[in-house]
């Protein structure tokens, strides 16, 4: 479909919409915008005509179905991402490397970026964290690093990704794509068309089958990612050592010493947990498929730091421990995080919109691990109904709605915790409740824990 001289509809006008509309600018195609803030999807198309539009651009936050469009789907409109805009308007041949997931998706592109930056490439890390790709996918780089998200990779069809990795699959976003086979059908996009490497977790049958069914370039690698000794066409861990049997001649024979776990000891107290292990080696595999050098990946590595609100520790006072990992937006976050400490020494504060998503195999998976559990968000009845019957024995608080919500938590919690016990928010639910956005609520977090501290 010819951009220069097309009439498009661009839903949405945050980050993504913007820059949606200044990319079209420049490729000669004039657009009618369409905004809508609230959260339901009664956005507003009376005044569009839709016999004039070429095809639409949909901004992550309008679902497929949405009344909008569903009207637009109706009319017989191509709906494209801002990622699939990009890919049709780049004007250079950078390798796109391509990461999605449940969770891990921003540190693992940012370890690549990290290993990049040491190469001395030049690079960007873009889409679902930082810039919109369409704003970086004509530059001439060496190597473009792509977030990318189910919502995204629902209207993605024609990327033809250098290589790519879905790190995980939990239940997620299930409001968004009417249910789990629509969510993980997403997500399995990101290997369509890849041309040098498909990476996956090993021992993950979902994302194996996802490899299998892709119809990618030919040549093109199955590489798989393991947290034990590697296989032939694996990158794997022996001994505390990150090994490459993938990109390398002799792999048949060999490994490649790529970095060592202790190269994230900086980033957590205590043992270097695994689901940062497994974010490693997927970046490292990315790394290599570019041609990254293992000392540049080791480098990389030791120099990366985390995002805020990812576990991150924000005070200790009277021998407890606050951690703030309001980024567990969804189980499979919330769920690496709970696995980092012992048992019996957790105050875990949770609670918000679960999206759809069942928290009952998580509390009760979790349990063992809890000194208390406070509850929060609005959605709050399923939680607690959840405990009655996993953890009927954990003692638990329910805060109720209000403008000190965090306040009140953390207050609760510390009743609570013991010496050398951890008060964990790591909510495995979105924020926007009632905050604007998981950073939002990690910083009321930290807030009212330096409260306690004042």
């Amino acid at each position: 479909m010819s951009i220069a001289g097309a009439r498009v509809l661009v839903l949405g006008m945050g980050v993504t919409g913007r820059a949606v509309v200044e990319a079209l600018r420049g490729a000669s195609a004039s657009t009618v915008t369409v905004d809508g803030r609230e959260p339901a999807d009664h956005r507003d198309l009376s005044g569009v005509d839709l016999t004039r539009i070429d095809f639409a651009i949909a901004s992550p936050g309008w679902p497929p179905s949405g009344e909008s469009l569903r009207a637009v789907e109706a009319a017989g409109i191509e709906v494209w991402s801002e990622v699939e805009l990009a890919w049709r308007l780049r004007e250079s041949s950078t390798p796109w490397v391509v990461v999605t997931g449940t969770n891990g998706k921003t540190t693992t592109v940012r370890m690549v970026g990290a290993m990049a930056e040491a190469a001395g490439l030049q690079y960007a890390v873009v889409g679902n964290v930082g810039d919109a790709v369409v704003t970086k996918s004509s530059e001439a780089l060496d190597v473009l690093v792509v977030e990318i998200s189910s919502f995204q990779l629902h209207y993605t069809s024609s990327v033809e990704p250098h290589a790519s990795v879905c790190l995980n699959v939990d239940d997620d976003h299930l409001d968004w794509h009417g249910g789990a086979d629509g969510y993980r059908s997403a997500k399995a996009k990101v290997y369509e068309g890849t041309r040098e490497a498909c990476l996956f977790p090993t021992g993950c049958p979902e994302i194996e089958e996802m490899v299998r069914d892709a119809e990618v370039a030919e040549g093109c690698r199955a590489i798989g990612l393991s947290l034990d000794a590697p296989a032939v066409s694996q990158i794997g861990v022996v001994e505390g050592i990150l090994l490459d049997r993938a990109f390398l001649v002799g792999r048949q024979t060999e490994a490649l010493e790529l970095a060592k776990v202790s190269d994230l000891a900086h980033l957590v107290a205590g043992t270097v947990p695994s689901y940062l292990v497994a974010n490693a080696l997927a970046a490292a595999g990315l790394a290599r498929s570019i041609g990254i050098e293992p000392g540049r990946v080791a480098e990389g590595l030791r120099g990366f730091r985390l995002d805020a609100h990812r576990t991150a520790h924000v005070a200790t006072i009277a021998d407890v421990v606050y951690v703030d990992d309001s980024k567990a937006t969804n189980l499979h976050a919330a769920r690496a995080a709970l696995g980092g400490f012992p048992a019996g020494t957790i105050v875990w504060i949770l609670g918000g919109l679960a999206k759809g998503a069942d928290l009952a195999p998580l509390i009760r998976e979790a349990a063992p691990r809890l000194r208390a559990a406070i509850v929060i968000g609005l959605e709050q009845e399923a939680i607690i109904e959840a405990f009655g019957r996993h953890a009927p024995a954990i003692p638990l608080g329910v805060i109720a709605p209000g403008d000190t919500v965090m306040e009140r938590a953390v207050r609760a919690a510390r009743e609570h915790a013991h010496a050398g016990d951890t008060v964990l928010l790591s909510p495995a639910c979105a924020s926007m409740d009632q905050f604007r956005d998981y950073a939002d609520r990690g910083e009321a977090f930290s807030a009212a824990v330096r409260a306690l501290e004042g």
